[in-house]
């Protein structure tokens, strides 16, 4: 990681069912220092469950662990486990507004419980050397004055000794609204998190929230020590291959997107050994060449041909004839 800059400076947003092992390899790819995070893992899953909720590759790191879960004692037990796994960051969701979240007890409902999210932070802190941070909202249902989100900050910062926060930039409806709506209808609200950052100036703080471009990640940058980026880095993901140059400052060569692809393939055989089907890989890279004549037919062709038993690279290989001579030149 670039020393000058906070860890948190960029990084992509945790997303279920999307931000998984095989996507992140991908990701990883594309920025050498974007901070990359897991899918939320529940306390339940990592502590009872059959299958191993923290593999992932080496080459994935620098890596944060997302956790669900309000039980101080178990979210210390798996920090624990995480930081001899080699995670770089835990990282406990406060912002998730799903009903199956809440009747977990733990997600953006935590919000209202200040003084427990402290207690979960300081019983992981207590454990790991590792940095903990929280990502949360800027409020919940009616709990959404500024007074409100300054003393959850101030309760968890002080009492838990958190020094990270990720801000997502809207409130959260508990009920009424789906997880999908909660990210769309709340309206945006930069100005309040940058406020936060003003009156909290000794935290890190990253914002998060509808940013769709380097452009704008710069913009935010001017306020705030980092940005998160969730949808637009996984559906257009060409847009992290410039992300070590422009928000880094490294002088790194510019990104083939044909060469990364190819470059999935020593992972993906080795996946595919292992029983894995190609479209479990495949899939995270639809968006690679959004833009580019041919995309449409290379996402077409992946979406058709992945899934079909025995596909392996040739399917790739395959689907990079259609977009591979329409790339301009220094397109990234």
């Amino acid at each position: 990681m670039t020393d000058t800059f906070s860890s948190q400076r960029f990084s992509i947003a945790p997303m279920l069912d999307w931000t998984d092992r095989h996507c992140r390899y991908f990701h990883r790819k594309l920025s050498g220092d974007t901070l990359l995070y897991t899918e939320m893992v529940t306390t339940g899953a990592i502590i009872h469950g059959k299958g191993d909720y923290l593999a992932y590759s080496e080459e994935e790191h620098p890596l944060a662990l997302q956790l669900g879960g309000s039980d101080p004692a178990a979210l210390a037990q798996c920090a624990k486990l995480a930081e001899e796994r080699g995670y770089d960051e835990i990282n406990l969701n406060v912002g998730c507004p799903s009903d199956r979240v809440q009747n977990g007890r733990f997600g953006a409902c935590l919000m209202g419980d200040a003084a427990l999210v402290a207690d979960c932070i300081k019983a992981m802190r207590d454990v790991v050397s590792i940095p903990v941070t929280v990502k949360t909202r800027i409020g919940i249902d009616e709990q959404d004055s500024y007074e409100f989100l300054c003393d959850f900050i101030g309760t968890v910062a002080q009492q838990g000794g958190c020094d990270t926060f990720i801000i997502h930039a809207r409130k959260a409806w508990l009920s009424g609204l789906s997880p999908k709506e909660n990210r769309e209808i709340p309206p945006l609200d930069y100005p309040r998190v940058y406020q936060l950052k003003r009156d909290f100036p000794a935290l890190t703080m990253a914002i998060n929230g509808g940013i769709k471009t380097l452009e704008e990640a710069k913009l935010h940058l001017q306020h705030m020590d980092g940005v998160m980026m969730g949808r637009e880095a996984y559906q257009n993901p060409g847009i992290l291959a410039q992300v070590d140059r422009e928000l880094f400052g490294r002088d790194t060569p510019r990104v083939d997107p044909v060469a990364v692809v190819r470059s999935m393939y020593p992972y993906i055989e080795a996946e595919l050994s292992k029983g894995m089907y190609l479209g479990h890989v495949t899939r995270h890279m639809l968006g690679l060449f959004q833009g580019i004549p041919g995309a449409r037919q290379w996402r077409r062709y992946l979406s058709e041909n992945a899934h079909k038993p025995g596909a392996d690279v040739r399917v790739l290989e395959a689907a990079l004839a259609l977009v591979a001579d329409k790339i301009p030149q220094e397109v990234m």
